[in-house]
């Protein structure tokens, strides 16, 4: 009678099996391409069925860092590679060339956001401005962000909140370092995280929100699923699938957790008074509501729309500026010529004040070339695409549906393009017009064309007060008995590239001035 458990078992993992190859078959009927006789088809690893390529990527000695993976499976196949993840056919670029062509020339043609399963969930069917399908009501979201929300005068208003908050983190280091009697360690991944979480929450909704960590906590676990393979990412055709993978199952209930914040935050605001200040005085989620109220635009901006919204301000703004912070701290600490060439000049510009504003940063030419390296090594895969029509890449076609990942870190330590690719020297930087902005396509880690992210300013403006303000008023050391070579940079993939261990760091403070 004992048996009896493992047969059904094994004939309902059959008719599992059975569903899922009639899925995968019935996807690549639909994506099947004319005779080969026909196409030139970009060159790529040999697949199994079933699970395609991902066998390739899992046999890899980078298996949980798809960006490096990736790189040497191009160093192969080339700068344009085909593969199959399951069921998704998928192009990945890893050429300055190639990404020009996908991100430039063939802009229209790859301006399809890929909504995965994990990001469907998330944006509520893509209503989001980083997920909506590339129509009328994307097109009408991105001019908001453009006009309402991320515009250089509308950054300009939130300066107070970042040198307040950033005022506050020099505060508690120096608290801290002040009970120990002088140096000590201090875990700034932690610290840095809260400072970027408290920007943020005061931009979007005008104060720090009781809530804060259990929403981070959630966001923290969202990039860990968006980041990896699971079962309902490479067959999301199967409902079967989708309803059973505990990726989906997870992403579902970060979702509730994360909507339900921001909804009780929305409806404590339309509880108020409409006394709410405009224009410059306004934070973001005051702008979206007051847009709502006088309507005009061409779609009705619903409460589940703000809550999308916010939720990619909150998503994308936090991970990439704290991440982007604690990278460059660790790189400065592992390069100490370089590190002293940037406090040399923040301490020599700002000389005898107490503390630093953002007006004062346009003294500054060196750092801001810590930051563009800092960016160069420390930016993954762009947000995937998915090709809308058939075209060509570098002479090689490319299938309508097909998803596109553009490695912009493969690119950007391309030894053809960077010299000395993998050190890390901002002076590459000096008298250079390269640019993040989209039109130098060896450096795109915010992307390029229409998808470009529409919130770089606010982004930079989260990070040049707190680098700058940290070099000001600490000196920097690995923790006591790390050896340089010991320093952990290893990395931990997701919708940022984080550093995979905390930054325990010590801190010695340089001078007196504590901001108030």
């Amino acid at each position: 009678m004992r048996i009896i458990p493992f047969i059904v078992a094994f004939f309902v993992f059959l008719a599992f099996l059975l569903r899922l190859v009639r899925g995968y078959t019935s996807t690549s009927s639909r994506t099947k391409p004319p005779p080969p006789s026909a196409l030139r088809l970009p060159p790529g690893p040999w697949q199994l069925p079933l699970i395609g390529s991902l066998h390739h990527l899992l046999l890899s000695r980078f298996r949980d860092l798809p960006h490096r993976a990736l790189r040497d499976m191009s160093g192969t196949y080339g700068p344009v590679m085909m593969l199959r993840f399951g069921s998704v056919p998928t192009l990945v670029v890893s050429s300055a060339e190639a990404a020009w062509e996908v991100l430039k020339t063939n802009d229209l043609a790859f301006c399809e956001r890929h909504l995965g399963v994990i990001p469907d969930i998330m944006t509520c069917g893509g209503k989001d401005i980083i997920g909506s399908p590339y129509n009328a009501h994307w097109r009408e979201l991105r001019k908001l962000c453009m006009q309402e929300l991320f515009s250089q005068r509308r950054v300009l208003t939130f300066r107070s909140i970042r040198e307040e908050e950033v005022a506050h983190l020099i505060r508690s280091i120096s608290g801290e370092c002040a009970a120990a009697g002088g140096g000590r360690h201090v875990n700034l991944s932690e610290a840095i995280s809260r400072m970027i979480s408290d920007v943020s929450a005061r931009t979007v909704v005008g104060g720090r929100w009781k809530h804060r960590d259990e929403y981070m906590h959630e966001l923290d676990q969202v990039s860990r699923l968006a980041g990896g393979f699971s079962l309902a990412e490479l067959y999301p055709s199967s409902r079967l699938v989708r309803r059973f993978s505990a990726a989906a199952r997870n992403a579902r209930r970060c979702q509730r957790n994360m909507y339900r914040i921001i909804q009780s935050i929305i409806q404590e605001r339309e509880a108020m008074p409409t006394t709410t200040p405009e224009g410059d005085g306004e934070d973001l989620l005051g702008v979206l509501l007051r847009l709502q109220r006088e309507g005009g635009l061409q779609f009705d901006l619903t409460n589940e729309i703000v809550s999308t919204v916010i939720f990619d301000i909150f998503s994308a703004g936090t991970e990439t500026s704290s991440s982007v912070l604690v990278w460059a701290i660790s790189e400065l600490v592992k390069n100490p010529q370089v590190m002293h060439k940037a406090q040399s000049e923040v301490r020599e510009t700002f000389k005898g004040q107490d503390k630093i504003t953002e007006g004062d940063l346009m003294k500054l030419r060196y750092l801001p070339l810590v930051i563009k390296e800092t960016l160069r090594l420390h930016a993954p895969l762009l947000l995937p695409r998915v090709c809308r029509e058939s075209c060509q890449v570098m002479g090689y076609d490319v299938l309508k549906g097909t998803k596109v990942f553009v490695n912009i870190w493969a690119i950007s330590r391309d030894r053809k393009l960077w010299h000395d690719a993998e050190e890390f020297k901002p002076e590459r930087f000096e008298n250079s017009s390269i640019d993040f902005r989209g039109n130098d396509f060896k450096f795109t880690p915010f992307g390029a064309g229409r998808r470009i992210c529409p919130g770089i300013t606010l982004g930079l403006a989260n990070i040049e007060l707190a680098l700058a303000s940290l070099l000001y008023h600490f000196d920097w050391a690995l923790p006591d008995g790390v050896k340089m070579e010991e320093f952990d940079m290893a990395e931990v993939f997701g919708v940022a590239l984080r550093k995979k261990s905390k930054l325990w760091i010590k801190a010695k403070p340089y001078n007196n001035f504590i901001p108030n």
